[in-house]
């Protein structure tokens, strides 16, 4: 691996929900009745959990934060109607007897919900200022450019809008996964929300520097109101590396901890990834 890696990033959410989503944990239950296989019956409970996870996540993002601020409601409502729910994880999953259907099947899961991007741009302000507004991470360098030559110097500044929790990957041309934060210098990767920090840092022990080989890379940030999934990593002197297939970092990224709110009915988190492509050059 180099002992610098060639990176530049520059990060804006320019569209409501254009990366961001929700993992929330919901459940969906359903009875055979006379006509149902057991097959059948667990399968639409999923359906069912699937369903209740999406208008689930727009009523958290509905109470939760000042979307009306930025969207008309009825674009808010057809965003999570036309939703991806994708499944990360089956929690739990249980059959019962109901008094009244009979033989019942129960289904946790832990999803996540993207809703569709919304075309109407924000009206007032912008959300990195606004902490009431769902989760937005800006990164960018010192220069306003995606292509670096040999030998240049990068620093990234990132800022968020709310206290979030962040892990940047940067995956290089050979396809290696470099951890660049959390890294064996600065394990810490919680920050606090409308305060800009420098990656690297005056204490990290890591330098940003241009080097072969080049070519097309890109920067993969995730951050979360939530703790974020483990990933194995191996040291690499100042950062680590991934040791994880690609396709997997993010799934496992997403296996965040979320933990229930007093007085809330759902265990839910605001989640947000970027992806950006870069070149290098001699």
């Amino acid at each position: 691996m180099r002992n610098y890696i060639s990176i530049t990033l520059f990060i804006l959410v320019t569209g409501l929900f254009a990366a961001q989503s929700v993992i929330i944990e919901a459940t969906g239950t359903a009875s055979m009745g006379d006509t149902k296989s057991k097959k059948e019956t667990m399968d639409e409970a999923k359906a069912n959990a699937k369903r209740n996870a999406a208008e689930n996540a727009n009523t958290f993002i509905s109470s939760e934060t000042t979307i009306r601020d930025y969207v008309a409601e009825k674009d808010l409502v057809e965003a999570f109607s036309q939703a991806v729910v994708r499944v990360l994880e089956e929690l739990k999953g249980e059959w019962f007897k109901d008094e009244m259907m009979g033989e019942s099947y129960k289904i946790t899961l832990k999803v996540e919900v993207t809703p569709k991007e919304i075309a109407s741009k924000p009206e007032k302000g912008d959300m990195i200022d606004s902490p009431t507004a769902p989760l937005t991470v800006k990164l960018w360098t010192d220069k306003n450019q995606t292509e670096f030559k040999a030998g240049e110097s990068i620093s990234l500044f990132m800022k968020g809008n709310k206290p979030f929790f962040a892990r940047v990957v940067y995956v290089q041309n050979d396809g290696t996964q470099v951890q660049i934060l959390p890294n064996p210098y600065r394990n810490d990767n919680y920050f606090n929300g409308g305060t800009v920090y420098t990656l690297p840092s005056g204490t990290d022990k890591y330098e940003l520097t241009v080097n072969p080989p080049f070519g097309a890379e890109k920067v993969i940030v995730y951050a979360s109101t939530a703790e974020l999934g483990d990933v194995k990593v191996e040291n690499a002197d100042a950062l680590y590396v991934i040791g994880e297939k690609p396709e997997d970092t993010g799934v496992k990224t997403r296996g965040i901890k979320i933990t229930k709110k007093e007085g809330k009915n759902s265990k839910t988190a605001e989640f947000i990834e970027q992806v950006l492509e870069i070149k290098t050059s001699k």
